[in-house]
């Protein structure tokens, strides 16, 4: 152990430092695994490569632990290898898995409410022309509300009015024939910022997804309300279905889609989703902290 290593460790000096004093700051998950690892390094001729968590304080960092594995290059029974920190590395990879999931998730939910909407034009169209029209608009509307999800570069708003944004959002749902809309919006007049419209825009998407699929918005006579409180300092935006399909129980909300929107709520939003799953319809509030929205 170099005056590097301890430093990477986050343990002080010594003159000796023993595998079972480094095994008390490898990651509980990990630390039986690279136990038998290493155990294993011992008759298994050739160079390994461990990588493994340690918790250095409360801050988690990863380390590749690499060396010759039986007694290979030992000099008066000291075997040399060498601790990297590849903290960095690892981050980039769970993003890159994070973003091939979500992508995945977007393209099948992408199929799932083109599929919803061909079949809810179709029991409303008079003739095959209003059916192709309609059917057209409602995907250029979700074209421009997938835009808002994800922005090209360069293509990023800096602010959005949060009645305009969820108005684009919603647009591809609605009945534009009929003198009643069953999507119904009020909101106050209020700004949000850039990062705060994406991942607001990344909910209400999978909230929409999710009612086209199995809620109100997957039949002609359901309709949904999203309203819009304050409550101290923070700012409840309440998404409510009617009319669908009768609602039994609680759904499980284990999918990837569930679990992305409650993460980017509480990292990006400072808040948290609720669910109430009334025999009327679902109704989800979404609580996010006031000054969060502005970025």
């Amino acid at each position: 152990m170099d005056e590097r290593a301890f430093e990477l460790w986050g343990i002080d000096w010594a003159d000796e430092v023993s595998f079972e004093e480094l095994s008390a700051h490898i990651h509980p998950a990990d630390r039986g695994r690279v136990r038998a690892a290493f155990t294993a390094t011992r008759s298994v001729l050739g160079s390994y490569e461990i990588d493994f968590r340690i918790m250095v304080g409360d801050e988690i960092r990863w380390i590749s632990a690499r060396g010759q594995g039986a007694d290979v290059g030992i000099v008066d029974q000291v075997m040399f290898g060498i601790f990297l920190d590849v903290t960095g590395r690892k981050q980039a990879e769970e993003g890159s898995e994070l973003l091939a999931g979500e992508m995945s998730h977007r393209v099948k939910n992408l199929l799932s409410i083109a599929t919803g909407l061909t079949h809810l034009t179709g029991r409303s169209a008079a003739s095959a022309e209003q059916m192709t029209k309609v059917l057209t608009e409602r995907l250029t509307a979700l074209g421009r509300a997938h835009d808002v999800v994800r922005p090209l570069p360069g293509e990023q708003g800096k602010a959005a009015l949060l009645g305009d944004l969820l108005s684009v959002l919603l647009a591809p749902y609605d009945e534009a024939e009929a003198f009643s809309h069953r999507i119904r919006v009020a909101v106050p007049r209020m700004g949000v910022g850039q990062h705060a419209a994406m991942t607001l825009a990344m909910v209400i998407h999978e909230l929409a997804t999710n009612s086209v699929k199995y809620g109100a918005l997957s039949c002609a006579e359901g309709c949904l309300d999203v309203s819009c409180h304050a409550d101290g300092d923070n700012l409840d935006l309440v998404w409510a279905e009617t009319g669908g399909p009768e609602v039994s129980g609680s759904p499980e909300l284990g999918g990837f889609g569930s679990r992305l929107i409650s993460r980017s709520v509480e990292s990006q939003l400072g808040g948290r989703l609720s669910y109430d799953w009334q025999s009327s319809g679902a109704v989800i509030t979404v609580r996010m902290q006031r000054s969060r929205l502005a970025h």
